[in-house]
């Protein structure tokens, strides 16, 4: 087991109902700004947690919300399971949200970033006008239907892989050009690679196989999404 530097916290959706989430912290934290992570489909596991404790790392308070409520797994037939049963439009607009509020209380600038499902998520909460200062999405989008660009105020990150077989590549091409033409600020960028290449987990025996971690990619992708969030949540 991974030792990690976070805790877990509880916090309040707009409808009032009380969620947990993993609070990483960084070392000073006068004026730092805050990150809201969101999951894969695998839920609230090491991996997603070590991607906080990065942030935190990075000088950012960094909360990933527990969307599963305390489910995680490492079996893909589980994950589509729980990923199924999670209700997507109720995740974005209370449970982000409420982390966003949460972290708001902290930090004057607050991001969002969020991988595979939650990369999607991340899209979907941008669209449904959650209030952020930046957004990071990385191998996720749902249906382009679900997104009101227009409601989209923050800059777009978009990391993408060419060889993805679950978020193809010509609906990121319709994605950018949905983005571009309602005016949203969206750099978005293409790998060489598959889905989940940021996820060093995503690799070897009982993974899918069209997952595959690729550290290179991942490297110049963190370096981009760290560039930019220093560009947009550092006053």
């Amino acid at each position: 087991m991974t030792t990690h530097s976070g805790s877990m916290v509880s916090f309040k959706r707009p409808d009032g109902q009380d969620v947990q989430g993993y609070l990483a912290t960084p070392a000073q934290t006068q004026g730092a700004p805050a990150v809201v992570v969101v999951q894969e489909w695998w839920g609230l596991n090491d991996q997603i947690r070590g991607v906080a404790d990065r942030l935190a790392r990075c000088g950012y308070f960094a909360l990933v919300p527990d969307l599963y409520r305390g489910k995680s797994t490492v079996e893909e037939e589980e994950a589509h399971h729980l990923m199924e049963g999670l209700d997507f439009a109720d995740a974005a607009t209370q449970d982000i949200a409420g982390a966003v509020a949460f972290l708001r209380q902290h930090s004057r600038k607050v991001g969002l970033t969020g991988f595979c499902m939650g990369g999607a998520l991340t899209m979907l909460a941008l669209g449904q006008g959650v209030a952020v200062d930046a957004g990071t999405t990385w191998y996720g989008m749902p249906p382009l239907e679900y997104i009101d660009a227009g409601k989209i105020t923050a800059p777009v990150l978009g990391h993408w892989a060419t060889q993805d077989q679950f978020f193809p590549i010509e609906n990121v091409d319709k994605l950018e050009a949905k983005l571009k033409e309602a005016g949203v600020n969206a750099e978005f960028h293409r790998y060489l690679a598959h889905h989940g290449f940021a996820n060093e987990t995503a690799a070897g025996p009982g993974r899918i196989a069209a997952t595959q971690y690729d550290a290179v990619w991942a490297e110049y992708a963190w370096d981009r999404t760290l560039t930019f969030f220093g560009r947009t949540l550092w006053s």
